[in-house]
């Protein structure tokens, strides 16, 4: 209905019978395979640009992107004497659905570019877990990050603390160490990959701001 004169997409996209029934009206399907690391920002770029017969825009993306990136870097070194802190990274939807964010995972990727520790990897956690109690309490984090969609859609930190007493007896609970961010802005890694890091590193890191 959208008259669209190219679609793009990621591999995600679907299911597959409706991407073939894209392609069979004629109309140019980009489909693209990104990743969760930090080098998928950049591949996004370049996908895009390909795409839209822009390259040499892209490439000014990337470059932006890769300054931006770098300037988190030289910020960390300013407080690379400092102790790292533990991340949990909380994945909610509702009661319904509520995660912690281990190896492999986008939430693990920006957590350690933006120097802290994932304390969901720290325990050999792979991908995605159902919150529990037993992870908090061997996790012990000093700091619960969220996505904002989904903090709200817990009733906020107070609706989160309520529905999960456990989580207010740990140092970043105790501490009202709490970071939430827009999903996209973080986890969408995107060209804004570099920024959005920068925020999340001066949330673990208050001498930076």
């Amino acid at each position: 209905a959208l008259a669209p004169t190219v679609i793009i997409g990621s591999s995600t996209a679907g299911p597959p019978a409706v991407i073939e029934q894209l392609r069979a009206t004629g109309v140019p399907v980009a489909i693209g395979e990104f990743g969760e690391t930090l080098d998928a920002p950049a591949r996004k770029i370049r996908f895009v640009a390909a795409a839209l017969g822009v390259r040499e825009r892209g490439e000014q993306l990337v470059a932006e992107l890769n300054r931006d990136l770098v300037a988190v870097e030289q910020a960390l070194k300013s407080v690379s004497t400092q102790p790292k802190p533990k991340v949990l990274f909380l994945y909610l939807r509702g009661a319904a659905v509520q995660s912690v964010a281990g190896r492999g995972t986008t939430g693990d990727t920006v957590i350690r570019a933006a120097g802290g520790i994932n304390a969901a990897a720290e325990l050999g956690i792979e991908g995605t877990r159902p919150l529990s109690q037993e992870i908090l309490v061997a996790a012990q984090p000093d700091v619960l990050f969220f996505l904002d969609a989904g903090l709200a859609s817990v009733g906020g930190i107070e609706g989160l603390l309520a529905a999960n007493p456990a989580l207010a007896e740990t140092p970043a609970g105790r501490n009202r160490r709490f970071v939430s961010m827009d999903d996209q802005y973080l986890i969408g890694l995107g060209p804004r990959a570099g920024r959005a890091i920068s925020d999340l590193a001066r949330a673990f890191y208050p001498s930076l701001r």
